[in-house]
């Protein structure tokens, strides 16, 4: 369908780009080609890889061998000089995985940590193996997207919605259906965004790599406070035991409030809203969030049509119990989160 896509994160914004960009396979095929043959050339005639220049990225040498930092500066060079734009950020998305996957970063966290010290002694990653199954894979993804793809028009937007920044372009009327999840909290104390993305973001040279998690929601202190709005007891019980994350917890709220106010602009008269949200304990204390989705949205003339309860597919998270779409009710299951949905009655 025509739709566009919003977000902060300059690498999401990366990806999203190029998956959703129709590329013609035998002109994409025509640079795989040429790419792996300079792999080949690299790996079984010259016997090292060429000298190429290296990002100016804090603690490098942290999360990164010598040997994947020569091997990842050479690829990175060779898909700059990539002249077509659609094929060079559909090569990067490949790039920007591999970095992830070839440095020491621990896996399973929710936050970025190197791996231990045992584990870095064997750890000696195929950077050019790894990245050419990357590329593989995505290109089959791509051929099973074209077939289906329909004539419609795409775009990825920076807005940040947090502060009044609205997505463009705005269709005729308004948008007829939103899809998103917001973060479940800040970001300093739940799962920290940006920490993923930075080491790729930062091989490829996209803006802000460091600034994600500010730029959050919750990034920022406010001196607002939330009146009469389902999350302000929760938050007056976090206060009483530690007022500084009492503060933090209200200003995630305050910026999601001032995110969903942004949206309501954009809405068609009858548009269908879909928030998939977490309900986070903080002090042992349960935030219905989903509850003050649907509070929100009601301030803006929509009606709360149903919430879905739903086990956390593959997402990265810390782990906790995560409780029912019942407001007030806790669930010992692990990893639930809730899909808001409400709808737009009332003209904007």
């Amino acid at each position: 369908m025509h739709s566009v896509g919003c977000d902060i994160n300059p690498l999401v914004r990366l990806i999203a780009t190029a998956k959703s960009t129709p590329i013609c396979l035998s002109t994409l095929d025509e640079t795989l080609n040429r790419l792996s043959y300079h792999h080949f050339q690299v790996e079984f005639q010259e016997g090292e890889v060429p000298d190429a220049p290296i990002p100016d990225i804090p603690n490098l040498t942290y999360w990164f061998s010598e040997e994947v930092i020569r091997c990842l500066a050479y690829l990175r060079s060779w898909i700059n000089k990539i002249e077509n734009e659609s094929i060079r950020n559909f090569i990067l998305v490949a790039f920007s995985e591999t970095v992830r996957e070839v440095s020491y970063t621990r896996n399973g966290e929710f936050k970025l940590y190197r791996m231990p010290a045992k584990k870095l002694e064997d750890f000696n990653p195929d950077v050019f193996g790894i990245f050419s199954k990357k590329l593989s894979r995505n290109r089959h993804g791509l051929a099973a997207f074209l077939e289906k793809r329909k004539s419609v028009e795409v775009s990825v937007s920076d807005a940040n919605t947090a502060t009044g920044e609205l997505p463009m372009p705005r269709p005729l009327g308004g948008y007829d259906l939103v899809i998103t999840s917001p973060p479940y909290g800040d970001s300093h104390t739940t799962v920290a965004y940006g920490q993923f993305s930075r080491l790729s973001a930062e091989w490829i040279g996209l803006p802000n790599a460091r600034k994600v998690d500010k730029l959050a929601m919750g990034g920022h202190h406010s001196e607002e406070t939330l009146m009469d709005s389902p999350v302000a007891e929760a938050i007056a019980e976090i206060e009483s035991v530690d007022e500084k994350r009492a503060q933090e917890v209200s200003a995630f709220y305050i910026d999601l409030e001032r995110s969903i106010s942004s949206v309501a602009q954009v809405l068609s008269p009858n548009a269908t809203i879909c928030y998939v949200v977490g309900n986070r304990r903080v002090k042992k204390i349960m935030l219905p969030t989903d509850a003050f989705i649907v509070s929100a949205f009601r301030q803006h003339g929509c009606i709360h049509k149903a919430t879905i309860v739903r086990n956390i597919p593959n997402k990265r998270m810390p782990k906790k119990n995560s409780p029912s779409n019942i407001v007030g009710e806790t669930s010992t299951t692990m990893h639930e989160e809730n899909i808001v949905i409400c709808q737009r009655t009332t003209h904007i």
